[in-house]
């Protein structure tokens, strides 16, 4: 049984930044650039016989505006729907009712939010970002 719980100090820091920084999102990430993410957002362990098996975060208003980030399910059990169990899970907490926009970004995982009513940007021409220019620089050399 799979076990899904918000409490902190439940989360495996070493082991969520070992997760991101394999990620292809968060390659190399430092290690208190992790545990300052999780400090300011709500994170959401998944649970398997007590050891953490999954993490996903949400950074939030908790009033109009949500963005999720990091949903990482251990490989071994990935594609049995836990990736989306957890997304679900911040959907339907009551600290994100009144939640009007819920944004995230993926290269890869597409069907996954689109089974959840994620969907590509409707007006994109309104959106705008302001990035590190390193992330820039690997980001345009990606799309070379």
């Amino acid at each position: 049984m799979i076990e899904y719980s918000d409490d902190p100090a439940r989360l495996d820091v070493a082991r969520v930044h070992s997760w991101l920084a394999s990620s292809y999102w968060a390659k190399g990430v430092a290690y208190e650039l992790v545990e300052r993410a999780i400090a300011g957002s709500h994170c959401l362990g998944a649970y398997q016989e007590g050891e953490q098996i999954g993490f996903a975060r949400m950074i939030s208003d908790r009033a109009t505006f949500a963005w999720l980030a990091d949903v990482w399910i251990d490989e071994p059990l990935r594609g049995k729907g836990l990736g989306r169990a957890m997304v679900q899970w911040f959907l339907d907490h009551p600290d994100y009712e009144s939640v009007r926009r819920f944004a995230l970004v993926t290269g890869d995982a597409h069907g996954v939010y689109g089974a959840l009513g994620f969907h590509a940007l409707l007006r994109p021409e309104r959106y705008m970002e302001r990035l590190d220019p390193t992330l820039a620089s690997l980001l345009k050399a990606a799309h070379a």
